[in-house]
């Protein structure tokens, strides 16, 4: 083999690799960039869904085989029962509410699972949940955490865990 050839092939072989990786991490990094920007657009959908009482909406998100636990522990599945939850609830105990929506944490299992931690506000409530306790703040502060799927390029909420925060043995919200 002649010098030059030699040191091209020498060159590309120690050179490619480090491209092809490279151009490979930045396609995952915008990828989870995308991602994210994606899974905190559905969470501002979300958060606007709850405060124009739109159960549709709402629920728009939802799997359609979800599992959803409320505040009270009740559990319910399939978008057509969530809906329907929320439905209720919109035209009775939080009619006219405020929810506010904070990503704690966005954690991707995988590229195409994530767990989002939320923390939650809501304010403006008529009737309180059953064992619902409020803040100083006049509100009720829970903990959410999402278990999202990626399915046909859109992320999709497969399962919705919401927990109260007892203002009694929890503290103040972080």
């Amino acid at each position: 083999m002649h010098a030059p050839l030699r040191t091209s092939v020498l060159f590309l072989s120690a050179f490619l690799p480090t491209a092809l990786s490279t151009a490979c991490y930045g396609q995952q990094a915008d990828g989870a960039t995308q991602d994210r920007a994606a899974i905190q657009a559905m969470v501002q959908d979300e958060q606007d869904a709850w405060n124009h009482g739109d159960a549709k909406a709402f629920s728009a998100h939802f799997a359609a085989d979800g599992s959803f636990t409320n505040i009270a522990g009740m559990q319910t599945y399939g978008r057509e029962s969530f809906e329907k939850q929320h439905a209720f609830i919109f035209s009775t105990r939080y009619k006219g509410s405020y929810n506010e929506l904070h990503i704690g944490k966005l954690h991707f299992v995988r590229p195409d699972v994530a767990i989002v931690d939320l923390d939650t506000t809501l304010a403006k409530i008529s009737t309180l949940s059953p064992g619902a306790v409020l803040f100083p703040d006049g509100a009720l502060h829970t903990k959410m955490q999402l278990v999202l799927s990626k399915e046909n390029g859109a992320w999709q909420i497969d399962s919705f865990h919401n927990v109260m925060v007892n203002p009694n043995a929890a503290g103040p919200p972080k």
